[in-house]
Parts: structure tokens; C-alpha cells; sequence
């Protein structure tokens, strides 16, 4: 006899039921699925012919079905066959998508650098409370679980997780379940210890393997705040008398290619905010060391979905002001346009 989607549908509505309530399901219960529109005798006969299949049993003399051994295998590795498509699907997407964006951020920097003939800097745009999107469980031998980890802006992290002891099928279903239940859609801010608590509870004797996908889920949104910055036109510097002394060049210079400086004006312009997005440091009012004896404009930029980036301009105290502010501005606006418009 052949699974027909009709009865794959069925049986994913039974298993889902019987995870869920821990009782057998029947064909009442089934028929108020809200996309099944099927009447209680065509799946009670779809019912008969998956028991037939031994992928439901009835317990007792209940009228209730619960799922076989084998109906769990047949419902995991659909789930995971699907779940594994979807992810691969989206890693295509994300990889192609970051990589025009990393270009385009490069011929921004690049861009600027040329129409003012100052250095410049851009960070990567960020989501402000990254949170959860989804959570997989798989199993990769008896000693380790992969651990997938999609966040929000669809990035995804892998992360192995050694385990003491081997887990059915069933059991990995149920985990899954109950981390993406609790966590989908929170932050790591939201994720508490009261919540932390529960859910080890409801995981009982696996609630080691919950801590460790939580602690594995709050590292990859934290992996994933590490700021990248893209920088050009440092040896513009060199253009004005005041900034060409060796030592101030050579910190400046050292400051571009280590980037980790930068990290602090990127924080405290994304923190900041300002008229229009657009902040003017002058002097010592730079939280970067080595410009003390610069000017640096910078913007914050926005791409949709609470994503936030850095732009600045560095420049001498003579800079011309008014010229790198509308430059900045325009380019705002252009990349304003040209993300709206997808």
C-alpha cells in the first residue's frame, strides 16, 4: 500500500496531536485541523489503512491511534528531510545576498574615499536584538547532536554537542519541540533562568542536552555581533600637512588596519543617533584615540528588518564639512532606494 500525501498529511497530524497531549488521537480530533477539510469517515479510513501500514497502533480499546515506531521514523525523516531543504535552501540564498553585499559596502567605502579625499569606514549591518528564529536537534552518531541555529536575519550557526548517552528519534522530535516552543523569537536578553528551569523539567532526564543547546543558541547570537568593518583611502592622510607628521600617520594608518578601534566609534554612532542619522566628532570628542587630532562625520544606515550600520568620514579639523555631510546624506538616501525597492 502506498503513503499517499493524503496520509502523510494524517499521520503528521497524529503524531504532532500525540507529542503534544500524550493521548490517543482520533479522527474528530484530526478533522479540526484547519487544512485538512477531510469528513471524520474519510480519515477514519485513512486511519484503518496507515494502522494496515503499521505506522499508527490503537493502544486499547480506545478509539484513539497512537504512532508506531515506524510511523515516528517515517514522520522525523520527512521532518528533517524538509527542514534539512529549507536550510540549504536559505544558505544558498544568504551567501549570494552577503555577497553583494559585501561588495556593495567596499564600493561605498571606496566611493567616498575618492569624492572627498578623505580615509572612511563602514560597518557591517547589524540586527539590534538578534533573536531566535528557529532551532533544530539532529543526530550525527550515538555520542553527538548537531545543534542548528537560525537567528534573525536568517543566519545560520552549527554547533556540535557531545552526548552521554544515545537518543531515539521520537525523543530528538520532543526537544525540538519544546526549544523552538520556549525560544522561538526571543532574544538572549528574554531567555531567563525561571524559563531555563521549565524547560529542563519538561525535558527531564535530557535536560542537560536543553542547557547545552542554550548555551550553544545565546554564543551564536554573540558570534554573530562581532562587528566587520571595510575601510579605504587611509593614505588620503597624507594630503594634509597636520595629519602627515610620522607618528600621528603611522597611529592613524595602524588604526585602519587593525580595525578593533573602530569598533568603539561604530557602537557610540549606532547608540547615539543625531538629526538625520549623522553625528560630527571634533578633536578629543572622538572616542578613538588616534584621531584625536582629526574630524570624523559619521551616519548610521538602515537595509530593512532592523538592520544598522556605520558610515564615517576622517578628515583634518579643516575638513569641508558641509560637502561631507551632504555626500553622506546622499549616499543614505541612495542605499534607502535601492533596498526599498526589493
Amino acid at each position: 500500500m502506498q503513503l499517499t500525501e493524503r496520509k502523510m498529511t494524517i499521520l503528521n497530524a497524529i503524531v504532532r496531536n500525540y507529542l503534544a497531549t500524550g493521548e490517543p488521537v482520533g479522527s474528530r480530533t484530526i478533522s479540526k485541523e484547519q487544512d485538512l477539510n477531510l469528513s471524520s469517515a474519510t480519515i477514519r479510513n485513512e486511519m484503518a489503512d496507515l494502522e494496515e501500514m503499521g505506522l499508527i497502533m490503537q493502544p486499547h480499546t480506545s478509539a484513539g491511534r497512537i504512532p508506531s515506531d515506524q510511523g515516528y521514523r517515517v514522520y522525523v525523516d520527512a521532518m528533517l528531510k524538509d527542514k534539512e531543504q529549507e536550510v540549504d535552501h536559505m544558505k544558498e540564498i544568504l551567501l549570494d545576498k552577503e555577497e553583494k553585499l559585501e561588495d556593495l559596502l567596499k564600493q561605498i567605502a571606496r566611493q567616498l574615499a575618492v569624492n572627498t579625499n578623505y580615509a572612511t569606514m563602514i560597518s557591517v549591518p547589524q540586527i539590534q536584538r538578534n533573536k531566535l528564529k528557529f532551532i533544530q536537534v539532529s543526530r550525527v552518531d550515538e555520542q553527538h547532536l548537531l545543534a542548528t541555529i537560525v537567528i534573525e536575519g536568517n543566519v545560520i550557526k552549527n554547533k556540535m554537542i557531545p552526548i552521554d548517552r544515545q537518543i531515539d528519534d521520537a525523543t530528538i522530535l520532543k526537544l525540538n519541540i519544546l526549544l523552538n516552543t520556549h525560544l522561538n523569537g526571543l532574544a538572549v536578553e528574554d531567555i531567563n533562568l525561571g524559563m531555563i528551569t521549565v524547560m529542563k523539567q519538561e525535558a527531564g532526564i535530557h535536560s542537560e542536552i536543553i542547557g547545552n543547546v542554550i548555551d550553544v543558541a545565546a554564543e551564536s547570537i554573540r558570534d554573530d555581533e562581532d562587528l566587520e568593518i571595510y575601510t579605504s583611502g587611509a593614505n588620503n592622510i597624507f594630503k594634509y600637512p597636520e595629519l602627515s607628521d610620522n607618528q600621528k600617520a603611522s597611529e592613524l594608518i595602524n588604526t585602519f588596519e587593525d580595525k578593533s578601534d573602530l569598533t568603539s566609534l561604530v557602537e557610540e554612532t549606532l547608540s547615539a543617533g543625531g538629526e538625520n542619522g549623522i553625528q560630527v566628532y571634533i578633536g578629543n570628542e572622538t572616542p578613538v584615540q588616534a584621531m584625536k587630532d582629526c574630524s570624523v562625520v559619521t551616519a548610521t544606515y538602515e537595509l530593512g528588518e532592523g538592520m544598522r550600520g556605520t558610515v564615517g568620514i576622517i578628515g583634518p579639523k579643516r575638513m569641508d564639512y558641509d560637502r561631507v555631510v551632504n555626500t553622506l546624506k546622499d549616499m543614505m538616501h541612495q542605499l534607502d532606494t535601492l533596498y526599498r525597492k526589493k
